[in-house]
């Protein structure tokens, strides 16, 4: 046992060493010792890396650009014009039976090639309130099974003692606006189909789901459903449940698939039944075509060339500077105990 405890006492063994120790196992990854590329920034390098991002984010910067201005957009805004002169409370009209047709025209100033994108725009209008958001059930939009998974869709969930389908504020508020196109004597057929994201017709919205006691309520929302249709093909439904992150937005309403030409009148018949005037929203049509980069938003495009502008004025300063008051590098005149040799 003695000669047991010695060589125990002894014992050079690096295992029962490292079982006496907090010290981790060695490697290269923990100790950070793996090989790295670390790179002298030297003014060459600086210079031309600043160089190499404005090379190429101008281009970039202005093709984004030109694309944006090719797109040819119609807005129209619609909420004001379409009240009648003599109504004082906007509330009570368009909350009442009365007809609310309304009748505009657009003016085609340029060029369209189909297919054209018909939006509605709504200002002010909240999508992303938290209580708003949370009003639905995907499990009741996906499975006929679980039509009665309302207790999310709060104070959208029954009506008369029944489950809505589909329940909750998001569905109930559907827009209900309509437009009719006339060129001439001639109608414009908007086609609906499409519009909506295939991944949510699909997944989201069940087949064999189908609208029941939708919109019977005490309180009317916004647009009734067909209940012969199943959710999956009702696609402004779909377009709608989809909300917006932002206060102002588009949806797509339909697209127009024969070219409008320039000096083209469009006559719009449009029901204004959507209650804005509550909350003092704001409604516009928008008709517009698109480019290689989609609808018309020149921010991108001011984005990549504000970039590649600053780097284009950097490297042309540091390019001065480098010229001007060269310095050489690794210079140990600059080090701060050389630059005070009193070491203060």
């Amino acid at each position: 046992m003695a000669s047991s405890s010695a060589a125990g006492a002894g014992s050079t063994d690096p295992t029962a060493a490292r079982r006496n120790t907090k010290r981790p196992k060695y490697s290269k990854f923990t100790q950070q010792e793996l090989p790295a590329c670390k790179p002298i920034l030297t003014p060459r390098a600086v210079i031309s890396a600043f160089l190499l991002v404005s090379v190429v984010f101008v281009p970039i910067g202005v093709a984004a650009l030109i694309a944006s201005r090719k797109v040819v957009e119609i807005v129209y805004r619609y909420e004001s014009k379409c009240i009648p002169s003599n109504v004082t409370d906007r509330v009570a009209y368009i909350q009442s039976s009365a007809d609310k047709t309304c009748r505009i025209s657009l003016d085609v100033t340029k060029h369209m090639k189909s297919p054209i994108y018909v939006y509605y725009q709504l200002d002010n209008f909240y999508q992303n309130h938290r209580r708003y958001v949370k009003s639905r059930s995907d499990e009741q939009l996906r499975d006929r099974s679980e039509e009665g998974s309302t207790s999310a869709c709060k104070p959208e969930d029954t009506a008369n003692g029944k489950p809505i389908v589909p329940c909750g504020l998001i569905a109930w508020s559907l827009f209900n606006d309509t437009y009719s196109f006339f060129r001439g004597n001639k109608n414009l057929t908007v086609n609906k189909k499409g519009i909506s994201w295939k991944s949510d017709r699909e997944h989201k919205f069940g087949k064999d789901v189908f609208p029941k006691n939708f919109q019977n309520s005490s309180i009317r929302g916004g647009a009734s459903l067909n209940e012969s249709i199943p959710l999956s093909e009702q696609e402004d439904l779909i377009v709608w449940m989809r909300t917006a992150a932002l206060p102002t937005f588009r949806k797509l309403y339909g697209k127009i698939e024969v070219d409008l030409n320039e000096g083209d009148t469009i006559n719009v018949t449009l029901q204004n039944n959507y209650n804005t005037y509550s909350f003092s929203g704001r409604k516009k049509l928008v008709l517009s075509t698109t480019s290689w980069l989609g609808g018309k938003n020149d921010f991108l495009g001011i984005a990549y060339l504000t970039v590649g502008g600053l780097c284009f004025f950097l490297a042309l300063a540091f390019t001065i500077v480098y010229f001007v008051k060269p310095r050489q590098l690794g210079d140990p005149s600059y080090l701060s105990w050389n630059r005070n040799p009193g070491g203060h």
